[in-house]
């Protein structure tokens, strides 16, 4: 069987739950040796145990606490980073306060700009490296109430521009991914709180905004991720790839 990850070692940043999870349990088929970053110690311990990876606790955002969690890698620094771990809002911009745009700026902006600048020396040591971020079809397309999320995902679509840029000639690429909506547990318990009695309704609404008519799996967007991080894609640095049923077709 050919793993395409094997002996790889990976950092997945919120890879408790959600499309983190999945890109930590495919990576982990592919033979990637993992550490899993996330505030969440239960969800983040139980998906590093079912995989036989390791978990840290980390808040991205914080200078101290990536500082101290890289600290921890020892003989497992990284050749793969995937900074996945951020959080939404919703809200337009006469109803976001700055405090909900700072909160929304320091996880999705400075989170992956902290672990990418922690994960760096050891990669430009080995001459080889790979950095995938998460980033948002809102990257690319204006979303209604979605002001905050859309400038952090904007903001990670350059920044691994620039990390592309500067490093193309040492050996490490840096890509990103656009994903439409992805079923996950964050949508269930959005819609369960917020519209109590009618999840199945909207449910299908939020479908339906995707020209493919369905929300995209955890598992698709982790197969991607895969591919990205393979030596199958060593040519591709730079690149932001839209997984999003047809999103982006109506811009």
């Amino acid at each position: 069987m050919n793993l395409r990850l094997k002996d790889k070692n990976a950092i997945i940043t919120g890879g408790g739950s959600g499309i983190g999870a999945a890109i930590c349990k495919r990576f982990a088929s592919e033979g990637a040796n993992l550490t899993i970053l996330d505030r969440d110690v239960n969800s983040g311990q139980e998906i590093a145990d079912s995989i036989g990876g390791r978990f840290i606790r980390c808040d991205v955002a914080d200078e101290q606490s990536v500082a101290g969690a890289f600290s921890q890698l020892d003989d497992l620094s990284p050749d793969i980073l995937v900074n996945n771990a951020g959080i939404a809002h919703v809200g337009d911009l006469a109803t976001t306060c700055p405090e909900d745009f700072d909160r929304v700026m320091r996880v999705n902006v400075r989170g992956p700009y902290l672990c990418s600048r922690a994960a760096l020396p050891s990669m430009l040591e080995k001459g080889n490296g790979c950095i995938l971020n998460l980033a948002s079809v809102a990257a690319q397309v204006g979303i209604a109430d979605r002001f905050a999320y859309s400038t952090s995902k904007g903001a990670v679509y350059t920044m691994t521009l620039s990390i592309a840029r500067d490093y193309v000639k040492r050996g490490i690429r840096a890509n990103c991914l656009c994903p439409a909506r992805v079923h996950t547990p964050f949508v269930d318990n959005y819609l369960r709180e917020n519209y109590p009695g009618e999840e199945a309704a909207m449910f299908s609404k939020l479908e339906a905004t995707q020209p493919i008519g369905r929300m995209a799996k955890p598992d698709e967007i982790a197969a991607l991720a895969t591919y990205i991080c393979s030596e199958e894609a060593a040519f591709v640095t730079g690149a932001a790839f839209d997984i999003d049923g047809g999103f982006t077709l109506l811009k």
